[in-house]
């Protein structure tokens, strides 16, 4: 039966739904993201005249990179849930999430989101009253719709994927512009590490969707596997990594400050990857949790620790 939902849930307090909302969008998750853009941050962290990051400012900055990239990673995914809630209420695996099961209700979901994206903003202008830069604060509202606009693509295009790619390939562009974006045009390695995480993202979320191929097909949804089978989707998203991988070797070429510690990064995220596929082939549908959810927070913290580190210590 499909879920119509659309009043405040009586029995829970405030704090409770919030503990609840925070749960189901998995909050751990935002590891997909962050450290690519607290990588970004040390890319074009100011310099002093000696060539090494001026420090001074930096726990501000990392602070509000944090603070911004957490708000909207929740904003996005309280879109989805939101959004999805009839959806998901027809899917077996979805429908005990806490709007498709009316646990929390659409209009707990709108002042969540309304919350979130306040504090967004907030946590944006940060940049500009710390720093003077008002840029993050002018780009909120259109960052918001961006990474929000990805949950709808899906009810018109299988190239959904990509929309999820490009929602978290703006995290890196993003805290470049946020820390300094005078030194944006002179690092085109931002832009090659953002096209990497377009395509990472794209072809682990092609193979999330494989859990979904029969009831996308039946509710006339869009995705990969649902417009071209399981086997197709699976050679697509190894296409996808593979030229992740291109980029990530680009981003490396390219950085004068990338060096030893984050090419041994693309290497070990080469052979995660590799894993993750041999893993699929073997278990199917079995070994996507482990495909998804595991091996790519590994890889993220993998490519954005060992690269952070690699720039403080050169």
């Amino acid at each position: 039966m499909i879920n119509t939902n659309t009043t405040q849930a009586p029995t829970l307090s405030w704090p409770r739904r919030i503990s609840v909302a925070l749960a189901d969008i998995k909050l751990a998750h935002s590891v997909f993201a962050l450290p690519f853009a607290i990588l970004a941050t040390f890319i074009v962290a100011p310099r002093t005249e000696s060539g090494t990051i001026d420090y001074s400012d930096l726990p501000i900055t990392l602070t509000l990179i944090i603070l911004c990239m957490v708000f909207a990673r929740t904003w996005a995914m309280l879109v989805n849930r939101v959004a999805d809630a009839n959806l998901d209420a027809e899917n077996d695996r979805t429908k005990r999430r806490a709007f498709a099961s009316g646990q929390l209700s659409k209009r707990d979901g709108f002042l969540l989101l309304s919350a979130c994206a306040i504090a967004f903003v907030i946590s944006a202008a940060g940049f500009g009253f710390f720093f003077e830069n008002w840029l993050p604060t002018q780009l909120a509202i259109p960052v918001l719709a961006w990474i929000g606009f990805y949950s709808f693509t899906k009810r018109f295009t299988f190239l959904c994927h990509l929309f999820l790619g490009g929602a978290l390939a703006a995290s890196p562009i993003a805290a470049a512009i946020a820390i300094n974006p005078s030194l944006l045009p002179e690092t085109p390695e931002v832009f090659t590490l953002a096209m990497m995480v377009l395509l990472w993202v794209a072809g682990f979320d092609i193979i999330y969707a494989l859990q979904d191929l029969e009831h996308d097909r039946k509710a006339k949804l869009n995705s990969i596997p649902a417009k071209f089978g399981w086997k197709s989707a699976i050679w697509i998203a190894r296409l996808f990594h593979l030229v992740a991988l291109l980029a990530l070797l680009q981003t490396w070429r390219q950085s004068s400050s990338l060096s030893t510690l984050f090419l041994i990064a693309i290497i070990l995220t080469a052979l995660l990857l590799i894993y993750e596929h041999i893993i699929l082939a073997q278990r199917g549908k079995a070994g996507i949790p482990i495909a998804f959810f595991t091996l790519n927070g590994i890889i993220s913290l993998t490519l954005g620790v060992m690269g952070s580190l690699d720039i403080v210590l050169s």
